[in-house]
Protein backbone atom coordinates (compact mmCIF):
# COMPACT_ATOMS: atom_id res chain seq x y z
CA UNK A 1 0.00 0.00 0.00
CA UNK A 2 1.21 3.93 -0.54
CA UNK A 3 0.51 6.91 0.76
CA UNK A 4 -2.24 9.20 -0.27
CA UNK A 5 -1.20 12.90 -0.24
CA UNK A 6 -3.65 15.55 -0.74
CA UNK A 7 -3.70 18.71 -1.32
CA UNK A 8 -6.18 20.93 0.77
CA UNK A 9 -7.69 24.16 -1.36
CA UNK A 10 -7.17 26.25 1.69
CA UNK A 11 -4.80 26.85 4.25
CA UNK A 12 -7.51 26.82 6.73
CA UNK A 13 -7.26 22.86 7.33
CA UNK A 14 -4.85 21.70 9.12
CA UNK A 15 -2.27 19.29 7.90
CA UNK A 16 -3.36 16.81 10.31
CA UNK A 17 -6.53 16.70 8.91
CA UNK A 18 -7.82 13.10 6.84
CA UNK A 19 -9.54 12.71 3.87
CA UNK A 20 -12.39 9.87 4.10
CA UNK A 21 -12.07 7.96 0.00
CA UNK A 22 -15.13 9.42 -0.67
CA UNK A 23 -13.54 12.80 -1.00
CA UNK A 24 -10.73 11.72 -2.95
CA UNK A 25 -12.02 12.45 -6.94
CA UNK A 26 -9.52 9.26 -7.93
CA UNK A 27 -12.14 7.05 -6.11
CA UNK A 28 -15.54 8.59 -7.23
CA UNK A 29 -17.18 7.92 -10.29
CA UNK A 30 -19.52 10.47 -12.30
CA UNK A 31 -23.48 9.53 -12.29
CA UNK A 32 -24.24 8.19 -15.86
CA UNK A 33 -26.11 10.47 -17.91
CA UNK A 34 -26.88 7.67 -20.39
CA UNK A 35 -29.93 6.72 -22.43
CA UNK A 36 -30.73 4.30 -25.17
CA UNK A 37 -31.83 5.37 -28.44
CA UNK A 38 -33.46 3.38 -30.87
CA UNK A 39 -31.36 3.86 -34.17
CA UNK A 40 -33.40 5.78 -37.23
CA UNK A 41 -33.43 3.36 -40.23
CA UNK A 42 -31.92 4.35 -43.19
CA UNK A 43 -33.31 4.08 -46.97
CA UNK A 44 -30.39 1.17 -47.18
CA UNK A 45 -31.61 -0.74 -44.40
CA UNK A 46 -35.43 -0.01 -45.62
CA UNK A 47 -34.30 -1.62 -49.45
CA UNK A 48 -32.13 -4.55 -47.81
CA UNK A 49 -35.05 -5.59 -45.59
CA UNK A 50 -37.34 -5.13 -48.33
CA UNK A 51 -35.97 -6.70 -51.04
CA UNK A 52 -34.93 -9.74 -48.37
CA UNK A 53 -38.95 -10.25 -47.75
CA UNK A 54 -39.45 -10.36 -51.32
CA UNK A 55 -37.14 -12.93 -52.42
CA UNK A 56 -37.57 -15.35 -49.36
CA UNK A 57 -40.08 -17.32 -50.89
CA UNK A 58 -37.46 -17.72 -53.99
CA UNK A 59 -34.87 -18.83 -51.81
CA UNK A 60 -37.06 -20.93 -50.13
CA UNK A 61 -37.68 -22.48 -52.92
CA UNK A 62 -34.07 -22.69 -54.79
CA UNK A 63 -33.03 -24.82 -51.46
CA UNK A 64 -36.07 -27.33 -51.28
CA UNK A 65 -35.36 -27.72 -54.98
CA UNK A 66 -31.56 -27.84 -54.42
CA UNK A 67 -32.11 -30.41 -51.81
CA UNK A 68 -34.63 -32.73 -54.12
CA UNK A 69 -31.89 -32.58 -56.71
CA UNK A 70 -29.03 -33.75 -54.82
CA UNK A 71 -31.44 -36.67 -53.00
CA UNK A 72 -32.34 -37.98 -56.52
CA UNK A 73 -28.86 -37.32 -57.92
CA UNK A 74 -27.62 -39.89 -54.79
CA UNK A 75 -30.23 -42.00 -55.53
CA UNK A 76 -29.66 -42.20 -59.10
CA UNK A 77 -25.57 -42.73 -58.04
CA UNK A 78 -26.50 -45.73 -56.06
CA UNK A 79 -28.57 -47.75 -58.06
CA UNK A 80 -26.30 -47.37 -60.75
CA UNK A 81 -22.59 -47.41 -58.87
CA UNK A 82 -23.03 -51.28 -58.70
CA UNK A 83 -24.02 -51.28 -62.40
CA UNK A 84 -20.88 -49.52 -63.26
CA UNK A 85 -18.79 -51.36 -60.86
CA UNK A 86 -19.78 -55.05 -62.42
CA UNK A 87 -19.59 -53.43 -66.06
CA UNK A 88 -15.82 -52.17 -64.88
CA UNK A 89 -15.25 -55.74 -63.87
CA UNK A 90 -16.11 -57.47 -66.89
CA UNK A 91 -14.24 -55.48 -68.96
CA UNK A 92 -11.34 -55.89 -66.57
CA UNK A 93 -11.89 -59.55 -66.97
CA UNK A 94 -12.24 -59.57 -70.52
CA UNK A 95 -9.02 -57.81 -70.86
CA UNK A 96 -7.11 -60.98 -68.85
CA UNK A 97 -8.98 -62.70 -70.84
CA UNK A 98 -8.16 -61.84 -74.23
CA UNK A 99 -4.38 -61.34 -72.47
CA UNK A 100 -4.29 -65.47 -72.78
CA UNK A 101 -7.11 -66.56 -74.72
CA UNK A 102 -7.75 -70.33 -75.31
CA UNK A 103 -5.92 -71.65 -78.56
CA UNK A 104 -10.36 -71.72 -80.09
CA UNK A 105 -10.75 -68.04 -79.17
CA UNK A 106 -9.83 -66.64 -82.08
CA UNK A 107 -10.74 -69.17 -85.16
CA UNK A 108 -14.74 -69.12 -83.29
CA UNK A 109 -14.62 -65.06 -82.78
CA UNK A 110 -13.72 -65.17 -86.80
CA UNK A 111 -16.86 -67.26 -87.54
CA UNK A 112 -18.87 -65.26 -85.30
CA UNK A 113 -17.93 -62.00 -86.99
CA UNK A 114 -18.60 -63.77 -90.51
CA UNK A 115 -21.83 -64.45 -89.82
CA UNK A 116 -22.45 -60.74 -89.19
CA UNK A 117 -20.92 -59.42 -92.05
CA UNK A 118 -22.85 -62.05 -94.24
CA UNK A 119 -26.14 -60.98 -92.64
CA UNK A 120 -25.24 -56.82 -93.40
CA UNK A 121 -24.45 -58.32 -96.81
CA UNK A 122 -27.76 -60.11 -97.41
CA UNK A 123 -29.84 -57.15 -95.76
CA UNK A 124 -30.31 -55.16 -98.98
CA UNK A 125 -33.28 -52.99 -98.35
CA UNK A 126 -34.73 -52.68 -95.11
CA UNK A 127 -33.47 -51.44 -91.74
CA UNK A 128 -35.11 -54.15 -90.21
CA UNK A 129 -33.31 -56.74 -91.94
CA UNK A 130 -29.96 -54.65 -91.44
CA UNK A 131 -30.77 -54.81 -87.77
CA UNK A 132 -31.93 -58.96 -87.58
CA UNK A 133 -30.03 -60.29 -90.17
CA UNK A 134 -27.13 -59.66 -88.55
CA UNK A 135 -27.50 -60.17 -85.67
CA UNK A 136 -29.46 -63.31 -86.12
CA UNK A 137 -26.86 -65.15 -88.12
CA UNK A 138 -23.84 -64.33 -85.08
CA UNK A 139 -26.57 -65.66 -82.77
CA UNK A 140 -26.45 -68.67 -84.54
CA UNK A 141 -23.27 -68.61 -84.61
CA UNK A 142 -22.17 -67.82 -81.21
CA UNK A 143 -24.57 -70.46 -80.13
CA UNK A 144 -23.24 -73.17 -82.35
CA UNK A 145 -19.77 -72.65 -80.55
CA UNK A 146 -21.41 -71.78 -76.70
CA UNK A 147 -24.80 -74.06 -76.34
CA UNK A 148 -25.09 -73.97 -72.93
CA UNK A 149 -24.31 -70.13 -72.89
CA UNK A 150 -26.92 -69.92 -75.72
CA UNK A 151 -29.54 -72.55 -73.92
CA UNK A 152 -29.25 -69.90 -70.78
CA UNK A 153 -29.51 -66.70 -72.70
CA UNK A 154 -32.85 -68.13 -74.56
CA UNK A 155 -34.61 -69.45 -71.68
CA UNK A 156 -33.78 -65.93 -70.02
CA UNK A 157 -34.83 -64.20 -72.78
CA UNK A 158 -37.97 -66.02 -73.52
CA UNK A 159 -38.83 -65.74 -69.91
CA UNK A 160 -38.72 -61.81 -70.01
CA UNK A 161 -40.66 -61.89 -73.57
CA UNK A 162 -43.12 -63.92 -71.87
CA UNK A 163 -43.47 -61.74 -68.64
CA UNK A 164 -43.37 -58.01 -70.81
CA UNK A 165 -46.19 -60.02 -73.16
CA UNK A 166 -48.90 -60.74 -69.93
CA UNK A 167 -48.25 -57.29 -68.35
CA UNK A 168 -49.14 -55.77 -71.83
CA UNK A 169 -52.25 -58.20 -72.49
CA UNK A 170 -53.11 -57.42 -68.72
CA UNK A 171 -52.68 -53.23 -69.44
CA UNK A 172 -54.61 -53.77 -72.78
CA UNK A 173 -57.31 -55.49 -70.99
CA UNK A 174 -57.69 -52.94 -68.30
CA UNK A 175 -58.15 -50.45 -71.20
CA UNK A 176 -60.72 -52.33 -73.27
CA UNK A 177 -62.87 -53.60 -70.58
CA UNK A 178 -65.26 -51.12 -69.71
CA UNK A 179 -64.94 -50.22 -65.58
CA UNK A 180 -67.64 -52.36 -63.41
CA UNK A 181 -70.78 -50.51 -62.24
CA UNK A 182 -71.51 -50.10 -58.58
CA UNK A 183 -74.49 -51.65 -57.14
CA UNK A 184 -77.44 -49.80 -56.82
CA UNK A 185 -78.52 -49.44 -53.35
CA UNK A 186 -82.15 -50.00 -52.50
CA UNK A 187 -84.06 -46.85 -51.54
CA UNK A 188 -84.34 -46.91 -47.42
CA UNK A 189 -88.53 -47.65 -46.17
CA UNK A 190 -89.56 -44.84 -44.03
CA UNK A 191 -90.78 -45.80 -40.51
CA UNK A 192 -94.35 -45.50 -41.44
CA UNK A 193 -93.77 -48.03 -44.73
CA UNK A 194 -92.35 -50.62 -42.20
CA UNK A 195 -95.12 -50.25 -39.85
CA UNK A 196 -97.52 -51.01 -42.69
CA UNK A 197 -96.14 -54.43 -43.96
Amino acid sequence: MGVVFAATPSEEKSPSCHLGLDELSLYTTPQPKMHYVEPSVGHLEHGVTTARHASQPYLTWAQQTTKSAVQKVQGAYGRLKPKVDSTVQMGKDGYVYLQNPPPEFYPRAGVIGFAGILGLFLARGSRWKKLVYPSGLMAVGASVYYPQQASEIAKATGDAIYDWALQAYVSMEQLVKPAPKPPKDKPEKSPKEETKA
